[in-house]
């Protein structure tokens, strides 16, 4: 998947590659991940919880964000539990109905629940807002 998205193969709506320093290593590691842009703003979310590329990003504060060809350096805030639970009911819900079958993608992802509670959810999933470096 990796490869085809920096070919610039479409692999979704709002799929990009996120490459981060990691935290032991100092490596870079890169992983594909959603990228919620609503209104100029964008934010990446941790949806299996707390992974390596979570905890790197946490570490590193900033990635390189590839979509396509393209490619930027940004730096990472981690929202608090009280801003991920406005994120995932506000900004999460018309974000979710303006994709195409993002409730089914949600679904697929075991992840419906952050529609539905998204207090809970802000418990369990780490979000970052991402602002050009």
């Amino acid at each position: 998947m990796q490869r085809l998205m920096r070919m610039g193969v479409p692999m979704g709506p709002s799929m990009a590659i996120l490459t981060i320093r990691g935290r032991r290593s100092g490596l870079p590691r890169t992983t594909p991940v959603t990228l919620v842009a609503v209104g100029g703003q964008r934010w990446v979310i941790g949806t299996f919880g707390d992974s390596n590329w979570v905890r790197n990003l946490r570490a590193a504060g900033e990635a390189t964000l590839g979509a396509g060809r393209r490619s930027e350096t940004v730096r990472a805030a981690e929202l608090t539990q009280d801003e991920k639970a406005a994120f995932f009911r506000d900004v999460m819900k018309s974000f979710v109905r303006g994709v195409p079958m993002g409730t089914l993608m949600l679904g697929m992802l075991g992840a419906r629940d952050i529609l539905q509670d998204p207090s809970g959810r802000a418990l369990r999933h780490p979000v970052f807002e991402l602002h050009r470096a």
